[in-house]
């Protein structure tokens, strides 16, 4: 529950512009942490924004981005860090996972995490992240129970991809189109969903992510009015194998949840594999036909064990 006294006091004292009187509403606060990996969708807030961040509690994205960085002027980055602490300490238990993007490494992303690790934000979002060497500095500084997910939105980060999960804490790569094709000088044109070029990356980001054990969380769609284009992308995605991606909008939320739902047929299915193959191995069959699902060995059951798996 929000302290609605507390927030009006900072209010005023994030209108006076009072970095000192804002921080006295901010106490170290051990939160119990949201460890779910099942999110998928990663709503964007603007950590400046009150209005927005108040919201948290009502929203429905299950994963919320609390954003330090673009959108957030160079002037205004102190008052956000102080304002996303405070809105750690109020919730400190939320069933969404909280997830900080701060600044890039070489500009004041490292203090900014220093200063979050009273807080302990579920995760820790990294953008511009490059190499593995990087990714070790900030898992050395980061709180011991606090996920580190990372922004893959450079040319270095994509060759080093392989190499970037140093640690069973890296839990989520973002992909960052947009970053990622202006750094490699390919033009933006080129972002649509019939592309090869786009259809490669996206294919090669899954996979690889996926065959490191780390969650691939799709990019974020810029032009948030435009719901059939925002479809078109989730379709797409969803076909290859995402199931989570970022957002911008509350709207954009309420799609992708529909486009992402589990079919509640595939959940019985799964339910009824498990129950067949088990059934079936203790009579030391690991192979054998069924009426309705066809062909069941040890790779069919694996894949339904792991589908109700993500569901809990």
């Amino acid at each position: 529950m929000i302290d609605t006294q507390k927030v009006q006091l900072l209010q005023k004292a994030y209108q006076n512009r009072d970095l000192f009187m804002m921080e006295s509403f901010c106490e170290a606060v051990f939160r119990e942490l949201n460890t779910d990996q099942t999110y998928r969708s990663a709503l964007m807030l603007s950590a400046n924004n009150i209005k927005h961040l108040l919201k948290i509690p009502s929203l429905k994205a299950e994963a919320i981005i609390l954003n330090l960085e673009d959108g957030v002027a160079k002037e205004e980055k102190p008052f956000a860090l102080v304002l996303c602490a405070f809105i750690l300490t109020q919730l400190k238990k939320c069933n969404k996972k909280l997830i900080v993007r701060v600044n890039s490494l070489d500009t004041s992303g490292y203090d900014e995490i220093a200063y979050l690790n009273q807080y302990m934000p579920d995760a820790i979002r990294v953008p511009k992240i490059g190499t593995k060497e990087e990714v070790e500095s900030v898992l050395a500084l980061l709180h011991d129970d606090v996920e580190l997910h990372l922004s893959i939105e450079t040319k270095e980060a994509w060759h080093n991809l392989k190499e970037l999960k140093v640690h069973k804490r890296v839990k989520a790569f973002y992909l960052g189109i947009l970053d990622l094709f202006a750094d490699m000088k390919l033009p933006q044109s080129l972002i649509e969903p019939k592309n090869p070029t786009l259809q490669y990356i996206l294919s090669e980001f899954l996979i690889t992510t996926k065959a490191m054990d780390v969650k691939p969380v799709g990019f974020v769609y810029q032009d948030y009015k435009n719901e059939n284009g925002f479809l078109e992308w989730l379709e797409l995605e969803k076909q290859m194998g995402y199931t989570a991606k970022g957002c911008l909008s509350p709207s954009q939320v309420e799609i992708l949840h529909q486009v992402y739902g589990i079919d509640p047929y595939e959940i019985q299915r799964a339910k009824e594999i498990v129950a067949l193959f088990e059934k079936e191995n203790k009579k030391g069959v690991s192979g054998f036909v069924h009426e309705e699902y066809g062909f069941i060995d040890e790779p069919i059951y694996k894949g339904a064990l792991a589908l109700l798996e993500g569901l809990k």
